[in-house]
């Protein structure tokens, strides 16, 4: 019997608004096609023996290693004609599980993503942390990607990525771009951390801030006068606060939070929702935070509760909360109003809110 080629199932997704691949033991193979998991047709379930072929096809020796002995692992795959991959082996059940992302070659823009303007000027920072933060698949790397190409494109520096897998492949425009990929370029993160600060980088991407050592690397280099960029999986920006000092022990939490007013300089934070526009399968919604004089004195005295209010009250600084996304995503026709109902922290102000309905507190300044 002919063994299964990888290869030629990534072909079957040409021509289609297909993202992802997933196999499995004993299911048939799956493609993600505009946010939903479909069966490829005419293909059986897949055996042991087809998934150990597979992974032979993609995986190099160290790779199957790691993986025997973690029960995971992370890689991109470049293949001529077709794209780059982001993959993820892993075990689940005793038995081994793929998913495959099919990435844009092409650096996506502000205007490509539907971001808003504001945006952009976290691009204008010269030192600090910036978070781009999000539940799984809500467009983070796409938004970072957009951020470090425009800074590539607009100033004359050098941008260190530490990446884990590498997904957007950046050419040297005005900047100078190093990408360092872990378990290819760099046997760890904390390896590619430790010298970081010695290759004169003037912008750091760290990729996914997954640890109390990624975490205060971040941190520390935005005190010496680095901008460093980094995601999260957080929900929102007062979550992102929570998360971040969770990393901590208590007894650090106060110094942390002095660190945070003083060198967080934004969180962007988004959610990927199905777009009713032709031609456009999703759109984000996002919350912008800019840390201003009075988020930062929130920050400091632990009253993480009212950075939501300081979020809508910072609207003519660029701010805005997700309901005001939500809103102005159905005013411009980009989603439908059930979407965004669905999506929204409360349904009912967001309601009142499209219907043009105003209470007192939604103008609340905080002071």
């Amino acid at each position: 019997m002919a063994t299964l080629s990888i290869f030629d199932l990534f072909k079957k997704m040409d021509g289609k608004e297909i993202s992802d691949i997933h196999l499995q033991v004993g299911s048939v193979p799956m493609f993600r096609i505009k946010g939903d998991i479909e069966q490829i047709e005419g293909m059986s379930a897949l055996t042991l023996k087809d998934m150990e072929d597979i992974l032979k096809q993609v995986l190099k020796e160290e790779d199957i290693k790691r993986f025997e002995s973690k029960g995971s692992v992370d890689m991109s795959l470049g293949i001529s004609g077709k794209g780059r991959f982001r993959i993820n082996v892993f075990k689940q059940r005793g038995s081994i599980s793929f998913a495959a992302r099919l990435l844009n070659t092409v650096i996506p823009d502000f205007e490509t993503l539907h971001l808003p303007p504001a945006v952009s000027r976290v691009t204008e920072y010269m030192e600090g942390l910036v978070l781009i933060t999000g539940a799984t698949g809500a467009g983070k790397s796409s938004t970072t990607a957009a951020i470090i190409n425009y800074i590539n494109q607009k100033r004359k520096c050098h941008i260190l990525c530490i990446e884990d897998p590498i997904e957007y492949l950046y050419k040297n425009e005005k900047a100078l771009i190093n990408q360092r990929e872990v378990g290819i370029d760099v046997s760890s993160f904390k390896d590619a951390l430790r010298s970081a600060v010695r290759e004169d980088p003037d912008v750091i991407l760290v990729g996914e801030m997954r640890d109390l050592e990624t975490v205060e690397f971040g941190l520390r280099a935005a005190e010496t006068g680095h901008l460093v960029f980094g995601t999260l999986h957080s929900a929102d920006a007062t979550q992102t606060i929570e998360r971040l000092l969770g990393f901590y022990p208590e007894e650090r939490h106060r110094q942390i939070r002095k660190g945070l007013s003083l060198h967080l300089k934004a969180v962007i934070s988004q959610m990927l929702l199905p777009s009713c526009k032709e031609g456009l399968t999703f759109v984000p919604a996002t919350e912008i935070m800019f840390v201003n004089d009075i988020i930062s004195r929130l920050i400091v005295e632990g009253a993480d509760t009212k950075v939501a209010k300081s979020i809508i009250a910072g609207k003519l600084d660029g701010m805005q909360d997700f309901e005001t996304s939500l809103s102005e995503l159905v005013k411009s026709k980009m989603i439908d109003q059930k979407i965004a109902l669905r999506y929204a922290d409360n349904p009912d102000s967001l309601d009142r809110k499209l219907r043009g309905i105003f209470l007192e507190e939604d103008n609340a300044i905080l002071s």
